[in-house]
C-alpha cells in the first residue's frame, strides 16, 4: 500500500488547492503534436517508441493540432515552413506549449550561415518554453526537456501568466555545476 493510499484509506480525506488538481490533470496527460522536419523527427519517433515508453509519463502524441497542447518541433525550419508552423500553433487550444528540438529548429543550426532561406530559429515566430539543444538530441534529453514542460505546467497557477510561471521555474532551478560542486564537497568531507 502506497503512501497515498494510506492516508486516504485512514481518514476519506484530501486536501489540497484547486491549482494542484487541475496542474496534476494537465501535467498527467500531455498530448504533443509532433511537427518533425528534419533528423531530429527520428529521435522523436525513437522517444515514442516502445524502448523509451512516454506513456508512462502520460504523454500520449497527437496529430491533430486540436487535440494537442504541446508542440514539439523537430527539424530545420525554412521561411516557407514558417507560416505553417504558426497556422498550427494557431490551432491549438489554449494553454498551449511549445518544444524547440534540436539544434536547427533552437537558432537555425549549420544551415542558417550560408542559407536565406533558413530560419534563424522558430521563436522569432512562435513563442517557446523550452529548448532542448544537440544535432540531434537523444531521446533522454527529449524526456528531460518534456519533464521541463511539467515542471513549467507545476509552476502555473489560475491567477499568474505564463511569462511569472517561467520566472518562478527559472528561481526554483539550480545551476547544475554548482550541483556536481556541492556533491563533490559532501564526497571529500
Amino acid at each position: 500500500m502506497g503512501l497515498l493510499d494510506a492516508g486516504i484509506s485512514k481518514h476519506n480525506v484530501v486536501i489540497t488547492s484547486v491549482d494542484n488538481v487541475l496542474n496534476w490533470a494537465r501535467l498527467s496527460s500531455l498530448w504533443p503534436m509532433g511537427f518533425g522536419l528534419a533528423c531530429c523527427a527520428i529521435e522523436m519517433m525513437a522517444t515514442n517508441a516502445s524502448n523509451y515508453d512516454l506513456e508512462r509519463f502520460g504523454i500520449f502524441p497527437r496529430s491533430s493540432p486540436r487535440q494537442s497542447d504541446l508542440m514539439i518541433v523537430a527539424g530545420t525550419v525554412t521561411m516557407k515552413m514558417a507560416e505553417r508552423v504558426i497556422r498550427l500553433y494557431e490551432q491549438m487550444p489554449e494553454p498551449r506549449y511549445v518544444l524547440s528540438m534540436g539544434s536547427c529548429s533552437n537558432c537555425g543550426g549549420p544551415y542558417w550561415e550560408h542559407g536565406y532561406h533558413v530560419l534563424k530559429g522558430v521563436d522569432r515566430v512562435i513563442p517557446v518554453d523550452v529548448y532542448v539543444p544537440g544535432c540531434p538530441p537523444r531521446p533522454e534529453s527529449l524526456i528531460g526537456g518534456l519533464m521541463k514542460i511539467q515542471e513549467l505546467i507545476r509552476m502555473e497557477q489560475i491567477g499568474i501568466s505564463r511569462a511569472e510561471a517561467l520566472k518562478k521555474l527559472a528561481e526554483k532551478s539550480s545551476d547544475p555545476q554548482q550541483v556536481i560542486e556541492r556533491d563533490r564537497q559532501v564526497v571529500r568531507a
